[in-house]
């Protein structure tokens, strides 16, 4: 499963940049990778582990904005279709899992 966080955080005065510029790296110092400027993305292996990034996420949160966080499936992060310009990118292959034993 992964977990996406999309963000819209108020940037005008000094203090509000700050605090959006502290919420991007709390994601990052989790595990998160940057997508685009306001998505940031991770890997989940089981829905607890989502559970706790989503209250993890939500303890971090800056005051003012707009935040969701989206959780959806291996196979639909395999569906995502992107472009670098206008040239089309290849498909995204999910992470393999470990085994651990």
């Amino acid at each position: 499963m992964w977990v996406a966080v999309m963000f819209d955080l108020p940037v005008v005065e000094k203090k509000e940049r700050k605090a959006a510029t502290g919420f991007r790296n709390a994601l990052l110092d989790m595990g998160f990778e940057m997508a685009q400027f306001s998505v940031y993305m991770r890997f989940c292996t089981s829905q607890a582990q989502i559970d706790t990034y989503c209250r993890r996420v939500e303890e971090t949160l800056p005051d003012g904005g707009k935040v969701n966080i989206l959780v959806f499936t291996d196979k639909q992060y395999e569906r995502i279709i992107s472009f670098h310009g206008k040239a089309k990118q290849d498909p995204k292959k999910s992470p393999d899992q470990f085994d651990l034993f």
